[in-house]
């Protein structure tokens, strides 16, 4: 089968089984804090300084900064949708390498560093204590269950690093002056943002199928510990 067709089944599949799962929407927000700590973070290396973060319900964010007018602007609208689909990547690397307790402390470790210097207030501040809260829970409770609920954080952060870039190039086509950073690096660069939203698409779904790799190798690295199981089980 076709490498990227292959890719789309897993995260339509993806997308279809994580909505029956009850409440996994609310974690979505996940991708969104990455997302936003992508542009506070390039904002703070170039020199830039963070006034806040916004976390909104409807999984939308936005991040306040003052940074001086130039190529630095275009880095960090760059790094929002870039740092999504590298943290799906390392968030199945985690998985991969069976760090998944290690992999909760990080995320909140994140949460925590949002809470203490971006987001002051607000539906966001909300959302951050009780998702630390249930990581904590789950890092507790451990075995199987901790296990559950990192790859299912490690799917909805893959589904939502694939699914912003299509939203943004559907707003691309439609309303281009509201597609977000696409429209933002459109202003700056004389670039469509039809075009940037085609490049973020594709740099997610590269780093889609990194990450889709890395689940691929752990499926086929238990099949083989079964098989070996069986074989010396029954000898």
């Amino acid at each position: 089968m076709n490498k990227w067709l292959k890719v789309v089944l897993y995260l339509v599949g993806s997308a279809f089984l994580t909505r029956l799962i009850p409440f996994s929407g609310w974690f979505r927000m996940l991708d969104t804090m990455i997302h936003e700590l992508g542009h506070a973070v390039a904002t703070l290396l170039l020199s830039g300084r963070v006034l806040r973060i916004e976390l909104n319900p409807d999984h939308s964010g936005v991040t306040y900064s003052v940074l001086a007018p130039g190529w630095s602007q275009v880095a960090v609208s760059l790094a929002g949708y870039a740092t999504a689909s590298l943290f799906a990547i390392a968030m199945f690397y985690g998985y991969y390498k069976r760090k998944q307790a290690q992999g909760l402390m990080v995320i909140s470790a994140l949460a925590l560093v949002t809470i203490l210097f971006f987001v002051r207030s607000g539906y966001g501040l909300l959302w951050l204590i009780i998702f630390i809260a249930v990581n904590l829970l789950f890092y507790f409770i451990g075995g199987r269950f901790r296990n559950f609920y990192y790859l299912l954080l490690a799917f909805l952060c893959l589904e939502e690093s694939v699914m912003g870039p299509i939203t943004l190039l559907l707003l691309s086509l439609t309303r281009p002056g509201q597609a977000g950073d696409a429209a933002n690096l459109a202003n700056m660069t004389m670039v469509p943002a039809l075009v940037w939203s085609l490049l973020f698409l594709v740099f997610s779904l590269i780093c889609a199928m990194s990450a889709l790799r890395l689940f691929g190798k752990d499926r086929k690295r238990i099949k083989e510990r079964d098989v070996n199981y069986k074989r010396f089980g029954s000898a």
